[in-house]
């Protein structure tokens, strides 16, 4: 089926409405189908380490729908009904996509992210209820089951816990060593502790009980968390299926391979790709626990995929960073296209990657409120660069801003909320708490996003930031996304973030964070003269610059800027203690849910009152540290 333009799109649509479509109304009735087509085809494919040569494990399209079956036939054996949770918190393995997989034929998937602590880990299993939960059996290098340990103990609808060794990817003498310096489990958990694998082990390979005849909530996926507590989103059988079927109609087929270094607890990799790969009979590669972030994927990553002869490369911005740094040094003419999401895509960074690379980047647009898809450069169509492309069929996509207390559509070009409806948006209840529905939809039904973007005269969508990024500098707003493209034209900076500093007269005032290319040298005062030059708007110069060792990021890859404005806060409020002669200071920052973040202040002598006066001029609160 041809996406290359929009008469394209609107051909798709006209054709036949969306609910006529050929499309499994389950994930099981969509892998049984893909595995009667291809039983012996490569489905899926894992290697714990990085080098081209390491050991690797595959499954067959029948061996998955068997290994899918038994976990689903356990997860119910364990009395998890369809409206019942199982929770993993896994790194990537093949353990990881049969529990995703057989998750949701039983009842409903919670996939959590590993880098969590145990306070929000705990929190998610409390807000899903979860019955169940995947983890790793201790094992070196990894503090993930140490804790989840403490997380069940938080939550006490858990009632067993299925442990995966990944001992079993080794080979000796590394298979050998690790029995006797794996750590210890501490503490009695209420929760029983099993073998996943034995246990899946002893289901039969076919359904022990009827699939899902309606369709219902298949997974819930939790938004941000890094600090705070996450909001968790539902997704329907509907929207992931729709998700797969553009993967699997309009992006891959059967004889495609893709290289996905993203991690298992995300929409992207989980309904954009492998639900993709299940609605087309493609064949995925997981390398490494941790993907991108694995030892050693950036230095192989062109070799692995000259060893899987891979066709499309699955990254994001970071990651097409870091890998600029490295030669190509293996046969990549088998790859054709590479997918690029979580974030827009510098300018100079494009060109950089197209030039080394000789690859197509395509740049697309999702969101975890959405089931994930919503529009994409087309593979075989324009793409203009910096942009996130069309939107998929059955999307639509609207640019809205509220005048008069009303919603109305912006003009092209005009930049506004981007707001979508499409089968991924599950209109009213998007979130487990039904008060984070509130005034989460215009017109009932469109998704506001949070995002800015404008639609242009060729209807292509572009993102200029996040509503909550903009930096408001005495009223004017400022696009981040400014500052940060103009510092990644620097031939020196590997990554950049801007944000509002606190400011007592302003409110905001734009500062910048940057890391550095490896092996690189640059002074803070001279990346603010390129900013001078090189950002256009003299409102939004950089009053302050900070090169750091590493900028954070969340695990798929994006500058986690929360962690980034703790840091401005605590400069800017120490800095103005300091001016006034106090000995008080900012030891830390606190993510409070109703408040936001907040300053904890240690008086150390100085009075209350004094401090008050001082950071009283600026939006954001202090309080004293406990």
């Amino acid at each position: 089926m041809d996406f290359a333009t929009q008469q394209d799109r609107r051909n798709i649509e006209t054709e036949m409405p969306w609910s006529e479509r050929d499309v499994p109304s389950t994930l099981w009735g969509q892998l049984t189908r893909t595995a009667e087509r291809f039983p012996d085809r490569a489905a899926t494919s894992y290697q714990l380490l990085s080098g081209p040569q390491d050991k690797a494990e595959t499954l067959t399209w029948a061996q998955l729908r068997d290994r899918t079956a038994q976990a689903a036939n356990l997860f119910r054996a364990l009395g998890v009904g369809e409206d019942d949770v199982v929770a993993y918190v896994l790194p990537n393995c093949m353990e990881t996509v049969t529990t995703l997989l057989g998750g949701m034929v039983a009842g409903i998937v919670n996939p959590i992210n590993p880098l969590l602590e145990p306070e929000q880990i705990a929190a998610i299993l409390r807000e899903t209820g979860a019955k169940v939960v995947v983890t790793l059996k201790p094992f070196p290098k990894t503090d993930v089951p140490q804790k989840v340990r403490e997380a069940v103990r938080h939550a006490p609808a858990v009632h067993t816990v299925l442990e995966v060794d990944l001992n079993r990817y080794l080979t000796p003498p590394k298979k050998w060593i690790v029995p006797l310096i794996r750590p210890k489990a501490e503490g009695e958990p209420h929760a029983d502790y099993r073998c996943f694998r034995k246990e899946t082990k002893k289901q039969p390979t076919t359904l022990t009980f009827a699939d899902s005849t309606e369709d219902r909530v298949a997974a819930y996926f939790h938004t941000g968390g890094t600090t705070g507590m996450p909001k968790v989103a539902q997704h329907l059988y509907s929207g992931v299926m729709y998700n797969g079927w553009l993967g699997g109609t309009l992006l891959f087929d059967e004889n495609d391979s893709v290289m996905c270094p993203l991690p298992l607890f995300h929409v992207f990799a989980c309904h954009v790709i492998l639900m993709a790969i299940i609605c087309s009979g493609a064949h995925v590669v997981f390398p490494t626990p941790a993907g991108y972030r694995g030892e050693g994927v950036f230095d192989n990553f062109w070799k692995l995929c000259e060893r899987w002869k891979t066709t499309f490369v699955i990254t994001v911005p970071t990651a097409v960073s870091a890998l600029m740094q490295r030669k190509v040094d293996a046969d990549i003419s088998t790859v054709k296209t590479a997918f690029s999401g979580s974030a827009p895509m510098p300018m100079e960074l494009f060109k950089r990657f197209e030039s080394a690379c000789g690859v197509t980047i395509c740049e697309g647009y999702g969101l975890t409120e959405a089931t994930c898809l919503v529009s994409v450069n087309p593979p075989a169509g324009e793409k203009k660069v910096g942009s996130v492309g069309i939107p998929f069929p059955y999307t639509d996509v609207r640019i809205l801003k509220v005048k008069d207390g009303q919603p109305v559509d912006c003009a092209v070009d005009e930049i506004g909320e981007i707001c979508v409806s499409n089968p991924g948006v599950y209109a009213g209840r998007t979130y487990t708490e039904t008060p984070r529905n509130a005034d989460l939809f215009h017109f009932d039904r469109y998704l506001r996003t949070g995002d800015l973007g404008k639609l242009d005269a060729d209807g292509y969508l572009w993102i200029t930031g996040r509503a909550k990024d903009l930096i408001i500098r005495g009223g004017h707003n400022i696009d981040p996304a400014e500052i940060e493209e103009a510092l990644l034209a620097h031939p020196a900076v590997a990554f950049a973030g801007a944000i509002g500093q606190p400011d007592a007269h302003s409110g905001e005032l734009p500062c910048a964070f940057v890391e550095l290319v490896d092996g690189a040298s640059v002074t803070e005062e001279e990346l603010m003269d390129f900013a001078r030059v090189h950002v256009h708007e003299r409102a939004a110069h950089p009053k302050h610059m900070t090169i750091l060792p590493e900028l954070p990021k969340t695990a798929v890859g994006k500058v986690f800027k929360p962690d980034l404005r703790k840091h401005a806060i605590t400069r800017v409020y120490n800095a103005a203690l300091e001016q006034a002669g106090l000995s008080a200071r900012v030891v830390a920052v606190a993510d409070d849910k109703s408040r936001g973040l907040v300053a904890q202040v240690v008086l150390e002598g100085a009075s209350e009152g004094a401090v008050g006066q001082v950071l009283g001029d600026f939006t954001r609160p202090w309080e004293t540290a406990a």
